[in-house]
C-alpha cells in the first residue's frame, strides 16, 4: 500500500499570530480529532469555568462541540487531536493547514503518532489480518471478512505525526495534555504574545 502524505506543500508560512489577534472582532478558531481517543478534547473541556470569558474573545468554529463538518471560514487557530491513519485523515489536516493561520498539534497522537502509531512495526495487512480474520471474536463457521467499502477511509501504511503531513506551529505534548497548558497557549495567541508553554506545563506522559 502506498501512501501520498508528503505531496502537500509544507513550505508556506501561516499568519503571525499577532497580526491574527489584530483582527476586528472574535478569533476563530477550530478543533478536529484524527486517529487518537479525544482525550485532548476532553481537557479542552477540563479548563471548566475559565472557557467562559474565552468565549468573549474566540468563536469555535469547526469542532466536535459544534458538529460543524468543514471549516467555511478562515480561522486563525486550529488544535489537532489524533495522528495521521487514513486518508480522511490525510485530507481533514490538508484542509485545516489552507484554512487555519496557526496550527497546534495537541497530545502525543497528533505529536509522536501516541499508541495508534503501535501498528507501525506491522504491514497493515498483517494487522487486518490479526483484527478481522484471527479475532478471537470472529463467528465460528462465517467466513471471515475484512471490512471494504468506498466509505471507509483506507488506511494509510504507517500512523504519521501530524508535522510530516502538514507544517505545524506549536505543538502541546501529554497524554493528554493538561488544560492548563492548552489554556497558556490559547491565552498567548489570543493576546498576540509569543507562545511560552512553561516547563512545569509541558509533560510527556
Amino acid at each position: 500500500m502506498t501512501d501520498d502524505v508528503y505531496s502537500h506543500d509544507m513550505t508556506s508560512t501561516p499568519m503571525d499570530p499577532t497580526v491574527a489577534s489584530a483582527r476586528d472582532g472574535k478569533l476563530k478558531v477550530a478543533m478536529i480529532g484524527l486517529c487518537g481517543c479525544w482525550g485532548c478534547t476532553l481537557s479542552f473541556l477540563d479548563m471548566d469555568e475559565r472557557i467562559l470569558p474565552l468565549l468573549t474573545k474566540i468563536t469555535i468554529h469547526r469542532s466536535s462541540l459544534t458538529d460543524v463538518k468543514r471549516i467555511t471560514e478562515r480561522c486563525a487557530i486550529g488544535f489537532i487531536e489524533g495522528g495521521v491513519a487514513n486518508e480522511d485523515n490525510v485530507d481533514v489536516l490538508r484542509h485545516f493547514r489552507d484554512n487555519c493561520d496557526v496550527l497546534i498539534s495537541v497530545g502525543a497522537c497528533a505529536i509522536w503518532g501516541g499508541v495508534p502509531a503501535m501498528r507501525n512495526v506491522f504491514d497493515v495487512g498483517d494487522c487486518l489480518t490479526e483484527a478481522y480474520v484471527n479475532s478471537p471474536t470472529a463467528v465460528p463457521g462465517a467466513l471471515p471478512v475484512v471490512p471494504m467499502h468506498p466509505d471507509i477511509p483506507r488506511l494509510t501504511a504507517k500512523v504519521y505525526p501530524c508535522h510530516e503531513v502538514v507544517h505545524m506551529d506549536h505543538f502541546i505534548p501529554g497524554c493528554p495534555p493538561d488544560a492548563e497548558a492548552i489554556l497558556t497557549v490559547l491565552d498567548d495567541l489570543i493576546n498576540g504574545r509569543p507562545v511560552a508553554l512553561p516547563r512545569n506545563l509541558n509533560h510527556y506522559d
